[in-house]
């Protein structure tokens, strides 16, 4: 539980509000608990509900609204392609399409081993720079812009090799 693991990190969360405004931290505790549980349960959702007195589909508007928030897991890196229209205009959609032909993968799956999930969001705010997207990963987000599906392939195989030395590191530190 959030309450008990996190009692430091959630006080110093609320104290950044007003006692009575209480809720608005909801988005740093959905970054906590998505942290902790690596995606956002219906458990996780009442957890920080129940934290600042929000309802349980209060928390799930947000989470389904913002693209930060993730309820179904996932790989261990997010690429999420703008497709909106300004973007779809610049070849967006098209790359998106391209990127989950080379992965052998459709949109929202995630490849077999694991590491890259590909979604489509709507609006960066970067319109002007597509094809872009957005990389989530553990060490938070990068926005990546101008792409081209070379340079997200060679993106996605760095990620890829530094999966395998963090492995590797991990198994030796053992």
């Amino acid at each position: 539980m959030l309450a008990e693991n996190y009692t430091q990190e959630i006080e110093a969360i609320l104290a950044k509000y007003p006692s009575d405004q209480k809720r608005s931290a909801v988005m740093p505790l959905l970054f906590l608990a998505q942290r902790e549980y690596g995606t956002l349960t219906n458990e996780a959702i009442t957890e920080v509900g129940e934290l600042i007195g929000l309802q349980t589909t209060e928390v799930a508007s947000l989470v389904g609204f913002y693209s930060l928030y993730h309820d179904r897991p996932g790989g261990k890196y997010r690429i999420q392609v703008c497709t909106d229209l300004p973007c779809a205009l610049k070849g967006a959609q098209a790359f998106a399409d391209e990127l989950c032909e080379k992965l052998d993968i459709e949109m929202g799956e995630t490849t077999p081993d694991g590491q890259v999930t590909i979604e489509q969001v709507m609006c960066l705010a970067a319109c002007d720079r597509a094809p872009l997207f957005q990389l989530q990963g553990p060490n938070g987000f990068r926005y990546h812009e101008d792409q081209s599906i070379g340079s997200a392939m060679a993106l996605i195989e760095s990620l890829r090799v530094r999966g395998q030395v963090d492995r590797a590191h991990r198994l030796t530190a053992s």
